[in-house]
């Protein structure tokens, strides 16, 4: 079980498998919704992106929400219900950077090109800030632990960390391809960079479990000794 200590001092364990299934859930659902999208309505992101987007960041970013609320580290202080309404906020805050770092990059700018990039803001939002916003709040010593050290001290950090790492890479490989002189339709804003970041954080969340399954067994490998 990990020891993960909150700024009261509190105690809040957190049990290896039921991080391990969250990220199972999480990737899940991703997964559905996509496949619901094109399957049943039927809308894909590069005939429809801001639909797809849409419907995937309105299921992924609540979902997220819902179970990263019961691992808030300020319990006597935060209920489950204000988690999840700091997660909302974290949405927006994490759409608005989001945003600004696409266009500073090179994101198309313009009318016909704005609900595209809502839509994809939220969704990177939804992998990136949410959690943390769920777990943390605005404390800076937890999300300054988590995004800006090299060492992960608990499991949270890994559940954080990884699939936001993940997200981020994968939308800049995704990136990538856009220039290229090929004409492609997947190569349209923000086509590659969602597909990239979706594929990202579904490897983070591979990398988180097994990080936190290799960190279990780890601990009790050294407790029995």
């Amino acid at each position: 079980m990990d020891p993960l200590i909150s700024e009261n001092g509190v105690f809040l364990p957190i049990p290896p498998l039921q991080a391990v299934r969250l990220h199972y859930i999480l990737g899940t659902i991703l997964l559905l919704t996509s496949m619901v999208a094109h399957t049943i309505f039927p809308t894909n992101l590069i005939t429809h992106p801001t639909p797809t987007l849409l419907m995937i960041w309105a299921i992924e970013g609540p979902g997220l929400m819902i179970l990263f609320a019961n691992f808030q580290q300020d319990k006597e202080q935060c209920s489950y219900f204000r988690a999840v309404g700091r997660g909302y906020v974290g949405l927006v805050v994490g759409a608005i950077v989001n945003a600004l770092g696409a266009i500073i990059m090179g994101a198309p700018v313009g009318f016909e090109y704005f609900t595209k990039t809502l839509n994809w803001s939220l969704l990177m939002s939804s992998f990136t800030f949410v959690p943390a916003t769920c777990a943390f709040g605005s404390a800076w010593t937890h999300w300054r632990r988590v995004f800006a050290s090299t060492k992960a001290f608990s499991f949270i950090d890994y559940m954080i960390r990884l699939p936001a790492y993940g997200a981020v890479i994968g939308a800049w490989l995704g990136a990538c391809a856009m220039p290229l002189d090929w004409g492609r339709p997947w190569q349209e804003w923000p086509v590659c960079v969602s597909y990239g970041a979706m594929a990202g954080y579904l490897m983070g969340l591979i990398a988180s479990s097994v990080c936190i399954i290799f960190h279990d067994r780890r601990q009790q490998h050294l407790k029995g000794e």
